[in-house]
């Protein structure tokens, strides 16, 4: 929390460190997190730095385990996660650590490979079984259909019992000849049977006679380990050159031959062998099966602590790869940006890491003098860190520069709450985010990809406080589900006579008449009556748009008053003077001067004032403004005898507009000339000491070289782009002052477009329960609950949540911070396993 106003100032160090203490040195650094080593080699090329062939061992030895946990993930064995963090182990420990991956991964190689030759064994001898007893049946068919005879018909007894086939002894008769057909079986993937179909129909011409017959189970692919389903074909054919054709279709259709016996007795034969090698196949298949779950179950043990040995030592190598060493190539030397208040942490965990490893070489650490812009480091907590990435998101805050996040944490739900402001459904938004925060230790354990419930969960206190502020802001508004609660009874007090409740359909409260007020500043929000009033609207509407407007110049005002620690932190005394003051003059007089206007309206003109400040002598603020600023004469409200709320008024604001215009010019130039009249007296001094030098060495001889203009460090191209970008952010300033006023709008917009879709919601849907008076009403108000339900959680609260969460973050990027901050810095990124590992896995585990 000590840098959370202002980054942490940062050192450039440079670090000698013992060669034979470096591993170790930078283990504890690892395990540390806040050292950002240099790159002291940019120009040499990966492969000829010292420590390559280590990474590459690593890396081959990450390769294993992503290897192993692949494997793991297809068998579903869930991985063990104790939650240790094993220490990087010594060099020496990286050869036992190989040899275990390598006899892992050969172990699961060689029961992979066994287990897909047993599968592909497998599933040729299903194959081969679904065939002969398909085959069994077309044949039989093509046998009734061909009017072949049963044995019993032949003179050959041999053939007694036994029916004759297509490819019987005697053939085939036809017109009182012999012909004698050949047949091939086979399987086929169902979705190639009909361009099969056509393609043996064009090539054979119709020269064969094609039978198929569906398996009906579909059967495991050895590869890829999905479900395939396959038809078996039978081609019967005359002729070699036939054949040949056929044999060559199915190799092109990656058709699966088997051979198919040509009599019954042979195909049960074959059939009952078939039966008894796939029964010892599941025998055999589940022995290999459980050998590599074994496997499997023992590396889920210790994977997730061989992956974090891996990846520290890997970080470990390829930090060394950026590392000098010196001319003695005893010590290497490293060059690293670190924070200030935590250079005696590095000195302990480098004592360490030397001492650990026995050397009797102490390390040196030296801060070193640089001009180049440290990188910004803001620490952060689970709380914080949320909305310094809100911050973060817009740029990276330059170096010491004030950072909004402290600010943002108030001021970004408060606005959000101001367009959301509604008692129940910032109430469910407290609820979600509570559940979050509350079992934040078991959700975070629990790793998922769903990106949306990683930002919610990343959120959770932003959400949270949203919801609490939501909830204060509707509790002002008076609404709740667009009802409105009476807490403290109602200060109006209306008498109509029946005559008057009949003839008109609509009734307005009317804040003019002091009869109907008891002139009692509620306690609490807004009067529950205004929820029955018609003129509701125009009501909530003057109120929000100038509270709008009141807490857009006070937020904008902020950021311009933010911007002086800015300049006294860095000592830019023109920029206060040139830049802060005339931005806060100009500010107030105009914008801040509309707000106390509205103030006064409020206080002066009401029911109880008597004339001329009676509330039809009320004067717009919009319209009063316009003619301020165009020096206009107010026009004179009807029977009013003062146009003006206060004496002097006319005066004052000429006063003030005059001296808001002049403001502008000097924002306009006062820098740019100031900084050029610096030049010249810089410029001066030059050459008066030039002047001197030359007349002390003229006798000399020596030749002096004159002072150009330039030698102050701003040419003319220089200071032209001075004026250019002094203009620019003038008149963004200017411009900007109006624009940004009127987008604080969006805050009274938002809410009366919340607010009405609720009262929406409510009349169409939730009222169209309640018209039923009868048990079945009860019924019906269940459903129509329910439907009302999902409409306010799916619609108002996230719908619109989102919405307001958008505008919300746009205020503050644009008009709030692009008053004070630049965000033109770099990240910190530091040497830290916590940020590798975490990552590493998860990517792993994808």
């Amino acid at each position: 929390m000590g840098s959370l106003f202002r980054s942490e100032e940062m050192v450039l160090c440079q670090l000698f460190l013992p060669s034979e203490a470096v591993y170790s040195c930078l283990s504890e650094l690892g395990e540390l997190g806040l050292v950002q080593f240099r790159d002291l080699n940019p120009d040499m090329n990966v492969y000829q730095r010292k420590f390559v062939s280590d990474v590459r061992r690593c890396h081959e030895m990450g390769r294993k385990l992503m290897y192993l946990r692949k494997e793991i993930n297809k068998d579903g064995i869930p991985v063990m996660d104790t939650g240790e963090n094993p220490e990087a182990p010594q060099p020496r420990g990286m050869i036992d650590l190989e040899a275990i991956l390598e006899e892992l991964e050969n172990d699961l190689r060689e029961v992979n490979n066994n287990a897909e030759d047993l599968k592909h064994i497998f599933l040729e001898l299903t194959e081969l079984k679904h065939i002969l007893k398909k085959t069994e049946v077309i044949f039989n068919e093509v046998n009734q259909q061909m009017g072949i005879a049963v044995a019993s018909q032949t003179a050959d007894p041999s053939w007694e019992d036994e029916q004759v086939t297509l490819l019987g002894k005697e053939g085939l008769r036809t017109g009182g000849r012999v012909c004698s057909l050949g047949f091939v079986a086979g399987v086929i993937l169902r979705e190639k049977v009909p361009k099969f179909e056509t393609m043996l129909w064009r090539v054979c011409r119709g020269n064969v006679f094609l039978r198929l017959a569906e398996i009906e189970t579909p059967l495991e692919d050895p590869l890829t380990r999905n479900p395939v389903h396959k038809s078996i074909f039978i081609i019967f054919f005359q002729g070699d050159q036939l054949k040949t054709r056929i044999h060559k279709i199915c190799e092109g259709f990656r058709a699966t031959l088997y051979p198919c016996p040509e009599t019954p007795s042979q195909r049960r034969e074959m059939a009952m062998k078939v039966t008894t090698r796939i029964e010892d196949l599941n025998t055999i298949l589940g022995k290999t099966q459980k050998r590599r779950h074994r496997v499997l179950v023992a590396a889920t043990k210790n994977i997730k602590n061989w992956f974090i040995k891996v990846i520290k030592m890997k970080a470990i190598y390829h930090t060394m790869n950026s590392f000098n060493f010196d001319v003695t190539q005893k010590c290497l030397i490293a060059e690293c940006w670190v924070p200030l208040h935590d250079i005696k942490i590095i000195q302990s965990a480098l004592h360490r890491g030397i001492k650990r490893r026995g050397s009797s070489v102490s390390h040196i650490l030296n801060k070193i003098n640089t001009s180049e812009d440290p990188p910004t480091y803001n620490r952060t907590n689970k709380f914080t860190s949320g909305f310094q990435n809100l911050v973060d998101a817009y740029g990276i805050a330059s170096y010491r520069e004030i950072n909004p996040t402290p600010f943002t944490i108030i001021s970004f739900p408060f606005l959000f709450a101001v367009m959301f402001g509604d008692l129940g459904h910032g109430c469910l938004m407290v609820l979600f985010a509570a559940f979050l925060v509350l079992r934040e230790k078991s959700l975070a354990a629990k790793k998922t990809d769903n990106e949306v419930w990683n930002i919610f969960f990343a959120g959770r206190y932003i959400i949270l406080l949203m919801g609490l502020f939501s909830m204060y802001t509707g509790f002002i508004y008076n609404d709740i589900f667009s009802k409105s609660i009476n807490l403290f009874g109602s200060y109006w007090h209306i008498n109509y006579n029946q005559s008057t409740v009949m003839v008109n359909k609509c009734l307005q409260l009317n804040p003019s008449l002091s009869s109907n007020y008891d002139q009692v500043p509620y306690p609490v929000g807004l009067d529950p009556v205004w929820q029955l009033a018609l003129n509701k609207i125009v009501f909530l509407n003057a109120y929000k748009m100038k509270i709008s407007i009141i807490i857009g110049v006070l937020h904008m005002l902020s950021g311009v008053c933010l911007s002086l620690y800015n300049y006294i932190y860095f000592k830019d005394r023109l920029s206060i003077y040139c830049d802060f003051i005339p931005q806060v003059i100009f500010l107030t007089f105009l914008f801040l001067y509309m707000v106390l206007l509205m103030f006064i309206k409020w206080i002066s003109y009401g029911p109880q004032n008597d004339f001329p400040h009676s509330p039809a002598c009320a004067p717009s603020i919009l319209i009063t403004f316009i003619n301020m600023v165009l020096f206009k004469e107010a026009d004179e409200l009807k029977n009013c005898n003062t146009i003006y709320m206060f004496a002097g008024q006319g005066a004052v604001q000429k006063i003030l507009v005059i001296v808001a215009l002049l403001c502008v010019p000097i924002m306009l130039l006062a820098k740019p000339i100031c900084i050029m009249r610096q030049q010249k007296d810089k410029y001066a001094q030059l050459a008066n000491v030039h002047a001197t030098t030359e007349n002390g060495d003229a006798g000399a001889g020596r030749v002096v070289q004159q002072p150009s203009p330039s030698a102050g460090g701003h040419d003319e191209n220089e200071i032209g782009e001075l004026f250019i970008h002094q203009g620019i952010h003038t008149i963004e300033f200017v411009l900007g002052s109006i624009s940004h006023t009127a987008s604080y709008l969006r805050l009274w917009a938002l809410s009366l477009a919340h607010a009405q879709l609720s009262e929406v919601l409510w009349s169409m849907v939730m009222t169209k329960g309640l018209i039923l008076n009868s048990w079945i009403g009860g019924v019906w108000l269940c459903f129509v609950f329910g439907f009302w339900a999902i409409l306010t959680v799916g619609i108002l609260v996230l719908m619109e949540g989102l919405s307001a969460f958008l505008h919300t973050l746009r205020l503050h990027w644009v008009e709030f911070q692009s008053k004070f901050y630049k965000g033109l810095g770099y990240a910190f990124t530091p040497f830290s396993f916590e940020l590798i590992i975490n990552p590493a896995w998860n990517e792993v585990e994808e």
